[in-house]
């Protein structure tokens, strides 16, 4: 038997069960390279198992939500888009001309936090760094475009 990932051992302990689909799903989030909707999730999860509906896939990524495995995102459009919460905080930076995404780390954000809930007496409990603005092709773009 393959050995439990932790989002197997967290889904379990909370009384889940670790279904095919469950896995797959997973799995293509742990795969990407960017933040995917429940749209292109199903898609790409339909290539492995024709039979998965996207009921299942909502089920699922609500799932992983409530066990604070996934995090549901609003980056650039409407769309909600998904990613596995990962043991290190990250933020993103979001181009407002094509939509490219990049995700960084930033070392001194957790003290800025803690000192905003000490001076406002405030439990924060997590929080979301989005930055906009033009990548650099966008930038040329409208550039040329003016």
């Amino acid at each position: 038997m393959m050995s439990e990932t932790r989002f197997e051992k967290k889904l379990r302990a909370e009384g889940g069960r670790i279904t095919p689909q469950r896995r797959l799903i997973v799995s293509i989030l742990q795969k990407q390279d960017r933040h995917l909707s429940a749209e292109e999730i199903f898609m790409l999860a339909r290539r492995q198992h024709s039979r998965l509906s996207l009921a299942t896939v909502y089920r699922t990524l609500n799932r992983l939500k409530a066990s604070g495995l996934l995090r549901e995102l609003r980056l650039n459009d409407d769309r909600c888009r998904y990613e596995l919460k990962q043991d290190e905080g990250h933020q993103h930076i979001v181009c407002l001309g094509c939509g490219k995404v990049i995700e960084f780390t930033c070392n001194h954000y957790q003290d800025v936090h803690e000192k905003l809930a000490k001076q406002y007496n405030f439990k924060i409990t997590s929080a979301r760094v989005k930055l906009l603005g033009y990548c650099a092709d966008c930038q040329a773009r409208i550039q040329n475009e003016n």
